[in-house]
Order: C-alpha cells, then sequence, then structure tokens
C-alpha cells in the first residue's frame, strides 16, 4: 500500500513561487511513477507533471518553462517547483503515484493511490 502526503500549499502573489512536496510511504518513488495533477473550482482536474520511474518527465503545456518536478529518492519526496505564478494556477494540487510504469502518466486513470490535496492560491 502506497500513501502520499503533499505540503508546501498557500497564498502567493502573481509572479511569486512555491515549493510542494508530496512524501511517499510504502515503496520507493524511483520505482513509481509520481505525478501532480490540479483542480480548480468548477473544473475537472487536470494534469501538471509527472516523474517517472526512469527519471524522464512531463509537463502539460500551459506549465512548461514555469513547473518543474523533480524526486529525492533519499527522502522518497516528489516536488514541484512552482515559478512565475499566476492567479490562473489557484487550485488544490494533488500528488499521485502509480505502480504501472510502462504509463505516461498523463492521465488520472494511471494512478492508485493520491494525496487529499494542498491548496495553493495566487493573487493578483
Amino acid at each position: 500500500q502506497v500513501q502520499v502526503v503533499e505540503s508546501g500549499g498557500g497564498l502567493v502573489q502573481a509572479g511569486g513561487s512555491l515549493r510542494l512536496s508530496c512524501a511517499a510511504s510504502g515503496r520507493t518513488v524511483s520505482t513509481l511513477i509520481m505525478g501532480w495533477f490540479r483542480q480548480a473550482p468548477g473544473k475537472e482536474r487536470e494534469f501538471v507533471a509527472v516523474i517517472r520511474s526512469d527519471a524522464s518527465t512531463s509537463y502539460a503545456d500551459s506549465m512548461k518553462g514555469r513547473f518543474t518536478i523533480s524526486r529525492d529518492n533519499a527522502k522518497n519526496t516528489v516536488y514541484l517547483q512552482m515559478n512565475s505564478l499566476e492567479p490562473e494556477d489557484t487550485a488544490v494540487y494533488y500528488c499521485a503515484a502509480g505502480s504501472r510504469t510502462f504509463y505516461t502518466g498523463r492521465q488520472h486513470n494511471h494512478y492508485a493511490y493520491w494525496g487529499q490535496g494542498t491548496q495553493v492560491t495566487v493573487s493578483a
């Protein structure tokens, strides 16, 4: 059983930065696909970024160049560094883990384990 717990959300002004953390337990993150998704009020959950077991990464187009996903195997933690934040980035951000490493990780059904989410609010 894999558990993931997000932290690091908060309130930031437009143009600012935040780093989200996702601490995993039950399996090492390097053997999983680890993704970030977000859900804004009234909108569907959307893909943000993924880091796969081979350390390859992918991003949603609107996050490329602004967000960076990384992992620390020693801490069994995945991070999402978010720079140049915009009010449109306001959402609950979810960390997810999946054991089927052949998946791309760009769809929510590629993941079996989800965190409770952390709120990110970007003020104009």
